[in-house]
């Protein structure tokens, strides 16, 4: 039987020294009188030394692709988490924006004394004629009022908001 140092036994199983003395030291591994390895008491701790390294490669190739992996993962949860922190102030910026627009809204509506949103939805009846013409007949149809009103009132366009708002004013 052939006798290795630990020199050789590291050189021959692609390891580390320390990683034999550490053997060495557990009792896993013994030496000789002479201060060597045998070679079967090698091969029972260690195993075929082609296949030792074979494996080493491919256990070392899987290491480092898990790795890899590993941190590809990391960075892209990372990348998530502050995407998700982005759009989650986004969204809370915006439903400020909204309840501001919406205060904004209400205190315009108030201003202006518009009727509630619920009340918009109804038609709107024509409003009655002053009374203080006399040219009018009284028995006039409810269409006969309406058209009178429209042609009567030409101001009763569509105003932008600021018009309103100063007419609300000036009144």
């Amino acid at each position: 039987m052939k006798a290795l140092s630990v020199i050789e036994l590291a050189k021959l199983y692609s390891m580390n020294r320390q990683s034999i003395y550490k053997r060495i030291n557990k009792g896993d591994l013994t030496k000789n009188s002479d201060g060597k390895i045998d070679f079967a008491e090698a091969i029972r701790v260690f195993g075929e030394p082609s296949q030792r390294s074979h494996q080493n490669v491919t256990l070392q190739s899987k290491a480092t692709k898990n790795e890899t992996e590993s941190y590809a993962l990391r960075q892209q949860v990372d990348m998530l988490q502050k995407q998700l922190e982005l759009a989650q102030e986004r969204e809370q910026f915006q439903r400020e924006q909204l309840q501001a627009k919406d205060d904004q809204i209400h205190t315009l509506q108030l201003l202006l004394g518009a009727p509630k949103p619920q009340q918009s939805e109804k038609v709107a009846e024509p409003t009655p004629e002053p009374q203080h013409q006399p040219s009018m007949p009284e028995a006039k149809t409810t269409e006969q009022v309406q058209v009178h009103a429209q042609e009567e009132k030409p101001e009763l366009k569509r105003r932008s908001l600021f018009g309103r708002v100063m007419r609300a004013v000036l009144d």
